[in-house]
């Protein structure tokens, strides 16, 4: 076989130097792709407002809020071991239905397990959920070792949207507010696994509200209710303290000058937003001390510190003595610290681990 032409080998040549160009330019262009995404990932997603420098954080900065002077204690009273604690829902007031599609996200997403790590990244840090973040409630138990459920269930609603007890509410007129709803079927009196959150609109004022709570929980009295039920009250306060009690999405006006500015809520709406992470606050000391006889610091049941006050206004790593922490945002720059199920973006405060002996939550960075 006689050899090729020079020029076919000079042709052949050419052609492979251009598939080596083209290769090496796509590979280079993935890569400078990669890095855009990791560095928009580093600069943009996660973000620490107001954090203060590292020098003062203390070098075991993974316990937030740790102190050998917290004398958290167990009184052995009953946790909400049963399985699911049955939500009930009373809606005093007002609620869009997108209101109440956001809050009952939440609490659906207690209970809906992480999605499982990606194939492509398998050694990928885990995504923060609301299930993980619960999975530190779920820590507590009971004198006979039964831990706190981890399973709830929005078990039934009632919607009072003629404010049958009035729009300026006391703490025992909240009873009067849950007595009505029992009364009204299919809304059923579940002493045994039920919990009771009473949700008050924009326009309700609840005594101490914006002052000195944005929520609270306790146990209805029988001679009110029938019988002793678990609940909690949460006020929406987006027109009347949201600088208060939708902290950090609104912030008070003495802070202008130097404190945090106000950080986007993930949902855009500032009230509900601020109210979701009320509602964790109390769930999660709802179902730690039902009856105020459980887990609690402090030697005074009728004001008792429970494990959502230990972490007050803490979001994430670094979170304490005013500063939230570093948590994420959205390229709309909207704020969270962890996801729900589909892919809904909430804003919840930290609360106290058993095992750490400090506040912690499922987006901890170290």
């Amino acid at each position: 076989m006689s050899p090729p032409p020079p020029q076919h080998l000079f042709f052949s040549f050419l052609l492979l130097l251009v598939a080596l160009v083209l290769q090496l330019s796509s590979y280079t262009s993935a890569t400078q792709e990669q890095a855009q995404v990791q560095t928009t990932l580093s600069t943009t997603e996660y973000i620490n407002p107001k954090l203060p420098p590292r020098n003062i954080i203390t070098p075991s900065k993974k316990f937030e809020g740790s102190s050998n002077l917290v004398n958290l204690r167990y009184h052995m009273g009953p946790v909400l071991s049963s399985a699911p604690i049955k939500i009930y829902l009373v809606w005093y007031g007002h609620w869009s239905n997108s209101q109440k599609l956001l809050i009952k996200d939440f609490l659906l997403s207690i209970s809906t397990p992480p999605p499982p790590p990606s194939k492509h990244k398998p050694n990928s840090k885990p995504t923060s959920t609301v299930s993980q973040w619960w999975r530190t409630v779920s820590l507590y138990t009971d004198q006979t070792g039964a831990n706190v459920s981890s399973t709830l269930l929005v078990a039934g609603e009632y919607a009072d949207t003629a404010y049958s007890h009035g729009k300026q509410l006391t703490r025992l007129s909240i009873q009067q507010v849950i007595a009505t709803a029992v009364k009204s079927a299919p809304f059923p009196v579940d002493h045994k696994n039920g919990i009771y959150l009473v949700l008050t609109a924009d326009d309700v004022a609840v005594q101490d509200f914006c002052r000195a709570v944005c929520g609270f929980h306790y146990f209805t009295f029988p001679s009110m209710v029938g019988y002793t039920l678990p609940y909690a009250w949460i006020g929406n306060s987006a027109k009347q303290c949201p600088e208060v009690c939708a902290y950090p999405f609104a912030v008070p006006g003495y802070m202008g000058g130097g404190g945090p500015g106000a950080l986007k809520s993930p949902n855009g709406d500032v009230g509900v937003d601020g109210m979701i992470s009320v509602i964790g606050h109390e769930l999660a000391e709802l179902s730690t001390n039902p009856l105020v006889n459980a887990w609690y610091a402090g030697e005074d049941p009728t004001a008792p510190t429970e494990i959502g006050d230990l972490c007050e206004g803490t979001y994430g790593t670094g979170g304490g003595g005013g500063y939230i922490g570093q948590v994420m945002s959205d390229r709309q720059g909207k704020t969270f610290n962890m996801i729900g199920r589909s892919g809904r973006r909430f804003m919840v405060q930290w609360i106290w681990s058993p095992v750490l002996k400090a506040c912690f939550g499922p987006n901890a960075l170290d």
